[in-house]
């Protein structure tokens, strides 16, 4: 199947987009179901968030770069970050780092946080169900959406790691999301930014497409990974979301 192309556009409702152009939101078929993650796929808070993971790591004398938290952090809970830290320095993050660290994030986020471009289009629009599932923080996750306007057009189905036993790369959120909407996975469509999370989709027998237009891709144009780790699609831009 080719997933970028098997669509079923939908007539009933269209939207103007910013350059005045009448659009259509086309339902993917044979999808039932839609997840988006949040970071980096609905706002825009990748560079943000590790950023000032970077800076608070380092302030403790675990000096990081941005290079370093994308390829090990990017799309995981704190988990790993606690995991990692204590595998590489012998010891605990230090007490009250989390709070430290998510104080400087929310200040930012409060301040700079801005949603991907047309996903609130695609949210208010899109014909089939839709859910939000994120390996952040529920604090995190419910400020990101709020700050950027997207909390009313996500509603109450919004699914986060601590929900399950085990995060992204592991199948269970997106599993326990299909469950939630009454979907099967094998007509559910994922859209992630991440290695991990193309990767946990892929776990859950579910389609998984690749979405690259976050600040944290500028000047990167590797693809590669994300088709390693199982999607099936990669754009851009939320305009060519399941646009003919």
């Amino acid at each position: 199947m080719e997933a970028d192309r098997d669509v079923r556009p939908t007539r009933r409702r269209n939207y103007k987009s910013r350059a005045g152009r009448s659009q259509i939101v086309a339902v993917p078929h044979p999808f039932d179901l839609v997840i988006f993650d949040c970071d980096g796929v609905l706002v825009d808070s990748e560079t943000i968030s590790a950023t000032t993971l970077a800076d608070n790591l380092t302030r403790i004398g675990f000096p990081v770069d941005l290079d370093y938290v994308n390829e090990h952090y990017l799309g995981r809970s704190f988990d790993v970050v606690k995991a990692d830290y204590m595998r590489r320095a012998g010891r605990p993050l230090p007490q009250g780092f989390a709070d430290a660290w998510y104080r400087d994030l929310f200040a930012a986020f409060r301040r700079d946080l801005k949603p991907i471009a047309g996903a609130a289009d695609v949210l208010r629009w899109l014909a089939i169900p839709k859910c939000v599932a994120s390996s952040s923080a529920p604090a995190r996750l419910a400020l990101s959406l709020e700050v950027t306007g997207l909390a009313p057009l996500c509603g109450t189905d919004v699914f986060n790691a601590s929900m399950v036993s085990r995060g992204k790369p592991a199948p269970d959120l997106f599993l326990y999301c299909a469950g939630r909407m009454g979907a099967i996975p094998a007509r559910t469509l994922v859209v992630e930014d991440s290695i991990t999370g193309i990767a946990a989709a892929v776990a859950a027998g579910m389609t998984a497409w690749g979405f690259v237009g976050g600040s944290h891709y500028a000047g990167d144009g590797d693809t590669a990974p994300l088709r390693r780790a199982g999607a099936t699609r990669i754009f851009a831009s939320m305009s060519e979301f399941g646009l003919e």
